[in-house]
């Protein structure tokens, strides 16, 4: 297997040792930086990359959940606290997993294991998306390769490593998380709109403050995603008085 960067973001020497060495048990995981608080970890990340970040919550400055708002990264992020009532918000940022301290091993390698797997998915040469041809493209979906027309796609949902697309007609799961599927349609007809959600931009029937109607459907649309959709999808195509 090839290694997988990490860095170690807590304000606790003790817990950044405890999961200092259980990195050190696995031989294909490297450690590159550790940081007594996110704010440190921020700035590094714009100048670096790293497989996977672990991340404790309740830090002095910049809290965990807010760190991971505030920061545009494909690194898998394993969340590490002594708080479970956390776990909910979390989950909602797409967290890969939430290891409670103290930190066992085994739970620690289980929440590797699911990293490494998830990353595997980003990261592997070939996609499920067989190929993107004129005006429709494949996806695997139930053991079968369907062809969808572009027109056809209403919009797509995330749900970590899956994305539900929803047609005219009906709706298809396939094993791809909403980055990678996004990273391959084209540009001009989709459009990410928020966290969760892709969009085909000719399906839009109205936009309001805060959501996007396509059919029956509100898309929400999020404040991180707002001024870029209006830039490259509206406003040149609006009437001025």
């Amino acid at each position: 297997m090839n290694p997988l960067s990490c860095i170690i973001v807590d304000d606790e020497p003790l817990a950044r040792k405890g999961i200092e060495l259980h990195v050190n048990e696995i031989d294909w995981l490297v450690i590159k930086e550790q940081f007594s608080n996110a704010i440190k970890a921020s700035e590094f990340l714009r100048a670096h990359t790293v497989d996977i970040i672990f991340l404790d919550i309740e830090m002095p400055g910049l809290n965990g959940i807010d760190f991971i708002k505030s920061i545009k990264t494909d690194a898998a992020i394993i969340l590490t606290t002594a708080y479970p009532q956390f776990a909910i918000e979390a989950f909602e940022q797409d967290v890969v997993d939430y290891l409670l301290k103290p930190i066992r091993f085994d739970r620690f390698l289980k929440a590797i294991n699911k990293a490494s797997e998830i990353l595997a998915l980003q990261k592997k040469e070939y996609t499920e998306i067989e190929d993107i041809k004129e005006d429709y493209f494949y996806i695997k979906s139930d053991r079968k390769y369907i062809k969808l027309y572009f027109q056809e796609v209403q919009y797509i949902k995330g749900m970590k490593d899956y994305v539900m697309i929803f047609t005219d007609n009906d709706k298809y799961m396939t094993a791809l998380n909403i980055k990678t599927i996004f990273s391959q349609l084209p540009k001009d007809i989709f459009a990410r709109v928020s966290k969760s959600y892709l969009i085909n931009v000719n399906r839009i029937e109205s936009i309001d403050i805060d959501s996007i109607m396509i059919g029956r459907e509100e898309i929400p649309l999020g404040n991180s995603y707002k001024e870029a959709f209006l830039e490259q999808h509206v406003k040149g195509k609006l009437f001025k008085r």
